[in-house]
């Protein structure tokens, strides 16, 4: 039973998303030639959730929307939190960050919209926001060729900590004292 055990909890650890038990013996089926029945990855899946149970590991087999997930343990939520959010912020670019404001006040925008305001190629830039969910597809222009629509994803919001879209600030809210360069003359 050890065996079906570690090749569950395989299967779960290296799923992004919660992994339904069908979608288990699906896997296990397959890759055995043979079929695996559920009620012995039920087994395992509760004997997993029984060991990651004990105080012995920050991280708990958790069920939920109808699948299996690893996730931290409430007590660690703030170590992992911190973490999370200085990997975010180091990972956005000077340029990332150009576009992302010009997509969140402009949106919906056009790639080409965008290149205009920026004077430079935008396609890896807007290629990495959308890996990152901070930006979406939003639907097609009506314009010639139909291009594509971007705009903010809730995901954007929860990263900047804003309740809506209104919450960005406007631009009488940038004073003319800091966007002055040099002296006055």
């Amino acid at each position: 039973m050890d065996f079906l055990q570690n090749h569950v909890e395989a299967l779960i650890f290296c799923s992004p998303a919660p992994l339904a038990a069908a979608d288990i013996q699906a896997a296990l089926s397959e890759m055995f030639g043979a079929q695996v029945p559920l009620e012995d990855i039920q087994g395992a899946l509760a004997q997993l959730q029984e060991r990651y149970a004990s105080p012995d590991y920050a991280f708990e087999l958790v069920a939920l929307a109808g699948g299996f997930q690893f996730l931290s343990k409430p007590a660690y939520a703030a170590g992992v939190s911190i973490l999370l959010k200085q990997q975010s912020k180091k990972r956005l670019s000077t340029s990332a960050l150009e576009t992302l404001s010009i997509i969140a006040y402009k949106q919906p925008i056009t790639k080409s919209e965008v290149e205009q305001i920026r004077g430079v190629n935008c396609d890896y830039t807007i290629q990495k926001l959308l890996e990152k969910e901070l930006v979406e597809i939003k639907g097609k222009a009506d314009s010639i060729g139909r291009p594509l629509l971007y705009g903010t994803s809730p995901k954007f919001e929860e990263h900047f900590g804003l309740n809506s879209l209104r919450d960005l600030p406007t631009p009488k809210d940038f004073s003319a004292d800091d966007n002055k360069i040099g002296e006055e003359q």
